[in-house]
């Protein structure tokens, strides 16, 4: 049961709000004042906070600011109740970081349909995100904003690349974020002696370049297709917008950063330490993992300088570990491409 806290210092207006909320199953809290609102909401943890603005020794900006300010309790969705309906009250509750506003007089069932909103959006918002678009477009869902940016990845100037052509190059300066709409694409650096290290790898669903978006500094490494590829071109504009104006979407992209550059970390860890033996099973299991889909019978279909430099080692050195491998009967050649016979031996690997 979503537990809510009521702050009103209205005797009536709050029993008969409180009776409301009970009778649509929700556990309720009430305060007749701002001060034993924050008390509550420090005590309890509500789901959600309902709270008038014009109230006695604490008025509900201070009650938002004070809630805001504790770490317990500073994500917990607020709605402001108030007979004040001024553009400039409105403003200000909203800067304070408010979710939303409703004045009085209202309608009870306006009430509800404005919490269960919220209580919905919070949810989602504690949810795992996917990779890629269904990711991104649950966090658009989750933040209010997909109907307002359904365009954001349809109707878009599609970028053909041919396999093995380049999408953008280190020390350029980003002016978009690309979607992959079709096929594959890394992301390498090269060092001084031209030697490849592959940093990224990216399919059909995933988004491109939004690094340098981010940091507003030009790429830090090299864009290239694996296949034939289909990109659609988002303006920085609008990916900007989302940044700029949405906080629970930037929370939310944050915490899929993280985790890019956590396998990031692994990977190059990896690279560091591991076996040679270690390394391309790693990097078999990597590519099968990031390309495979719903396709059962998947082969990884790769050059084998490509497949090296995502190991991080020499051809000739994978094409003997492969080799290794085939006789073991751990892969098997088809049609080129590599088929994994025993994923489990692969991952057991000792280094």
């Amino acid at each position: 049961m979503k537990k809510i806290l009521l702050i009103e210092d209205n005797d009536e207006i709050r029993e008969n709000t409180a009776e409301i909320l009970e009778l649509s199953n929700y556990k309720v809290f009430t305060a007749e004042n701002g001060k034993r609102g924050v008390e509550l909401a420090i005590e309890n943890k509500p789901d959600l906070v309902v709270c008038d603005i014009m109230m006695p020794v604490l008025d509900g900006y201070g009650v938002l600011m004070m809630l805001q300010n504790n770490t317990d309790t500073q994500n917990i969705p607020f709605i402001f109740l108030t007979a004040k309906a001024e553009r400039s009250d409105f403003r200000k509750g909203m800067e304070l970081g408010a979710d939303d506003y409703i004045t009085k007089p209202f309608e009870g069932s306006e009430l509800l349909h404005a919490i269960e909103r919220r209580l919905k959006k919070t949810d989602l918002l504690k949810q795992e995100l996917q990779s890629g678009l269904e990711g991104f477009n649950q966090l658009l869902s989750a933040t209010g904003e997909k109907e307002a940016l359904r365009s954001f990845t349809e109707d878009r100037t599609i970028n053909k690349h041919k396999k093995k052509q380049q999408v953008y190059a280190e020390g350029n300066r980003p002016t978009r974020l690309f979607y992959i709409q079709k096929g594959k694409v890394k992301t390498f650096k090269t060092n001084d002696f031209g030697k490849e290290l592959v940093v990224g790898l990216y399919s059909e669903g995933d988004f491109l370049g939004y690094n340098a978006l981010l940091e507003g500094t030009p790429y830090r490494e090299t864009a290239e297709t694996l296949d034939d590829t289909e990109l659609a071109v988002i303006p920085r504009e609008e990916f900007e917008y989302l940044l700029n104006n949405n906080r629970e979407f930037v929370q939310k992209f944050i915490k899929l950063l993280a985790r890019n550059v956590s396998e990031k970390e692994n990977q190059l860890l990896g690279i560091a330490y591991n076996s040679l033996r270690k390394k391309v099973a790693e990097a078999l299991l990597a590519l099968k993992n990031k390309f495979k889909g719903t396709n059962e019978n998947f082969t990884i279909d790769i050059s084998r300088e490509n497949l090296a430099t995502v190991a991080g080692t020499a051809t000739e050195s994978l094409i003997r570990t492969l080799s290794d491998f085939r006789n073991e009967k751990i892969i098997d050649m088809v049609d080129g491409g590599i088929k994994i016979l025993n994923e489990k031996k692969l991952e057991n690997l000792l280094n």
